[in-house]
């Protein structure tokens, strides 16, 4: 069975919904990568959620930015797979669904991302490639990355 998406803005969320993202987003962010951080960062309000079910279970999920909120181009952030399921290469399917949310809602193509140092390969698997050197964000080691 393959996942099930849909991209909804904030204030479309249910309880439900807004509780499984918080609760995914601790799970791996926080408590899998020992990184104590504001997660909840007043931005998701401005944000479109691509949320990723699998037997009704929240598995994949990251989140959307129109041009000039968070970067000078589309963004794509808080990019997960639950643990459990990474090694069906979710991933993919959700930045697949994401570049797509990007350019049907935003009409846009340029994006920028700040990734993790080790994914690296991943996104440029998907079209980015890496327009900074490397820095830390909450202590873990980020680059810039662009698809045009």
């Amino acid at each position: 069975m393959p996942l099930q998406f849909k991209i909804m803005p904030f204030n479309e969320l249910s309880a439900h919904e807004l509780y499984e993202i918080l609760r995914l987003r601790i799970e791996v962010f926080v408590v899998e990568q020992n990184c104590i951080y504001q997660d909840i960062d007043n931005k998701d309000q401005k944000a479109l959620h691509v949320l990723g079910y699998y037997n009704n279970e929240l598995v994949a999920y990251c989140r959307l930015f129109d041009a000039g909120y968070y970067f000078e181009n589309a963004s794509i952030g808080r990019v997960i797979v639950a643990q459990k399921f990474r090694n069906k290469k979710w991933g993919n399917n959700l930045m697949v669904e994401a570049i797509a949310g990007v350019k049907s809602y935003f009409n846009k193509t340029e994006i920028t991302i700040s990734a993790q140092l080790y994914l690296q390969k991943f996104y440029e698997s998907h079209g980015f490639v890496k327009t900074s050197e490397m820095y830390l964000e909450d202590d873990i080691p980020h680059i810039q990355m662009k698809r045009l």
